[in-house]
């Protein structure tokens, strides 16, 4: 166990690198300038922006100078949305709040997701799975914003007389969070009732099924205890990826709800080509989910006590 740990350790910072060194790349390459706007500075006040920043340097220097910082933990400072305030602290702010969001978001998605997808499981071709289908199939099909907005107009004044929630984010009012929470983990819980479901009728057809069934034991018992347990690991992979995505804050579920976010601060600051504060959420991101996918593989021996990392580093 402990090699295979230190051995995802050391891809997962190979990962990070590779991720970091693209990002970088990626966005040097798109032209513009992050100090260049509708009402344009003289070209005086640019050339002295890029030199207190280091944009006036060759690409390689930027580079190499970036990935020094990197490895100190310093992911440099915002050169435009909050000028020289450390985008370490910007993340730290911000995360926060997308997390406080992301996590409501994804344990009602868990918790709704995987027992309706036992229950169509066990009920196959009856209308509650017909039902259940129907209503996966639409949310994973629908995109979150357009979600967003159809909950925006139906509880928050678009129909009259019909203003349940308020239509602007704010702190501590548990109403803000109700819209925001269920667009983001509409499509999770989704997806992971239709993964529950499919792994459902896998394990339901196993031999040690049959056996329970001859037994005579009570069919929630079946479901929930012998056979949930082989069905919970294409979930448990599917929720690590997921999870950083989630925790992280849905991009346009933030905007549209105005929720003070990182999400919502990262689509900002690539329309203001703040090049610091987009390579920092990207990497945090990058490693928020190398982790949950790590947790994930230590989780699938506890949910499947037969399953041996050590082969798997070997």
């Amino acid at each position: 166990m402990a090699k295979y740990i230190v051995k995802r350790i050391l891809m997962a910072l190979f990962t990070v690198f590779v991720v970091a060194s693209l990002t970088f790349v990626l966005m040097k390459a798109v032209p513009g300038n992050p100090f260049l706007s509708e009402k344009e500075p003289p070209q005086s006040v640019i050339d002295a922006l890029n030199e207190k920043y280091g944009l006036d340097q060759p690409l390689y220097v930027q580079y190499a100078k970036y990935m020094g910082g990197l490895l100190k933990g310093d992911l440099g400072v915002s050169v435009k949305m909050q000028k020289d305030y450390p985008v370490i602290k910007i993340i730290t702010t911000m995360f926060p709040v997308s997390a406080s969001i992301g996590l409501f978001a994804i344990l009602w998605a868990v918790l709704v997701g995987v027992p309706l997808g036992c229950i169509s499981a066990y009920y196959r071709g009856r209308a509650a799975d017909s039902g259940l289908r129907v209503v996966c199939t639409v949310g994973i099909s629908m995109p979150s914003f357009v979600v967003a907005s159809l909950l925006l107009f139906i509880f928050c004044g678009g129909i009259a007389s019909l203003k349940i929630f308020p239509t602007i984010f704010q702190m501590g009012n548990w109403k803000s969070y109700v819209l925001p929470c269920f667009s983001l983990g509409f499509y999770p819980m989704c997806y992971i009732a239709r993964q529950s479901r499919a792994a459902m009728l896998d394990s339901l057809n196993q031999e040690y099924i049959k056996t329970a069934r001859a037994k005579g034991l009570k069919t929630g018992k079946i479901i929930f205890k012998h056979a949930l347990r082989n069905a919970l690991i294409p979930v448990l992979t599917y929720l690590g990826p997921q999870v950083a995505f989630t925790l992280c804050g849905g991009f346009v579920v933030e905007t549209v709800f105005t929720v003070p976010g990182l999400g919502r601060y990262f689509v900002q600051s690539i329309n203001n080509r703040d090049y610091p504060v987009i390579m920092g959420t990207t990497i945090f991101l990058a490693s928020f989910i190398i982790v949950m996918n790590l947790i994930v593989d230590l989780l699938y021996k506890i949910v499947d006590p037969r399953i041996d990392l050590g082969k798997e580093s070997a």
